[in-house]
């Protein structure tokens, strides 16, 4: 990855996008990979059908971590039950 972002997309369109992000700070835990999972790509209302996911990831032992609303994107900042973060938009 040369740039600061990179991403793998389904060509069909039907599958999810997986993106790569360079993140400048360092972390002392095992896992460097952080995910950002697209479950509203379409949905009328983006932020509805990802909190309504992200309830059902809470179900599944996932917790809250914070909610991300800057210039360049919104997202649910969650934590798997390992401890690793990953978004949910």
């Amino acid at each position: 990855m040369r740039g600061r972002l990179a991403a793998v997309v389904d060509p069909a369109g039907a599958g999810p996008r997986v993106l790569f992000q360079r993140v400048p700070e360092s972390k002392v835990v095992k896992n460097r990979v952080h995910l950002d999972v697209h479950v509203s790509l379409g949905a009328s209302d983006q932020r509805a059908a990802a909190r309504a996911h992200a309830e059902r990831l809470v179900a599944a032992g996932a917790t809250v971590q914070r909610e991300v609303d800057e210039p360049t994107g919104w997202c649910l900042v969650l934590q798997d039950p390992e401890g690793n973060e990953f978004c949910v938009q």
